[in-house]
């Protein structure tokens, strides 16, 4: 299934700088269909080979969608500020956001789950623990609601990219106003 961007202008194609986007973004946003109802949730991930990893509990409601259905959409957006102009349906956003269809799946291979768990300690808290994760901690770790944590992956079957970078020199800033543009 490929999705064409209604705004081909703002189709973002490099896929370096893709990968960079994705592997510097902090929350995706995980897609789910629950008897015919959208259920998305907002997530840590890693982007790592080709594929987005996110962790959670072995139960729940997610669990429970998964069980049923492994397609999900993901959205990963990153906001990079408000673009103003003088005339109010052209004041815009700058922005870089991918979006992905693909399959979940549980990552029941313990070496791949911890390198995973690795990489999101690596993204999320870098440098903090001194020692490597071991895979003890990954395959007997119990929260404090009695669950095991599971590690997620989804496969991409399709993913696209947009973008828009915007005018620096019109990104809206506390203070702005309409009278400081009008002589551009």
């Amino acid at each position: 299934m490929e999705t064409k961007i209604r705004m081909g202008k703002r189709t973002f194609t490099d896929e370096g700088q893709i990968n960079h986007f994705l592997r510097q973004a902090q929350t995706i946003f995980l897609g789910l269909v629950d008897d015919n109802m959208p259920y998305v949730i907002p997530l840590n991930f890693v982007f790592k080979n080709g594929n987005f990893y996110i962790h959670g509990a072995n139960e729940g409601r997610k669990i429970n969608i998964l069980k049923n259905n492994t397609n999900a959409c993901i959205t990963v957006c990153e906001i990079y500020g408000t673009i103003a102009d003088p005339v109010p349906a052209n004041t815009d956003t700058a922005y870089m956001s991918v979006i992905a269809n693909g399959n979940v799946e549980i990552v029941t291979d313990l070496d791949e789950a911890t390198a995973a768990m690795q990489e999101m300690l690596d993204k999320y808290v870098p440098n903090y623990y001194e020692v490597a994760l071991s895979k003890a901690h990954v395959d007997k770790y119990i929260s404090s609601l009695g669950s095991k944590t599971v590690v997620l992956k989804i496969k991409p079957i399709t993913m696209t990219a947009k973008e828009h970078k915007g005018d620096e020199q019109m990104k809206f800033y506390p203070g702005r106003k309409v009278t400081q543009d009008t002589n551009r």
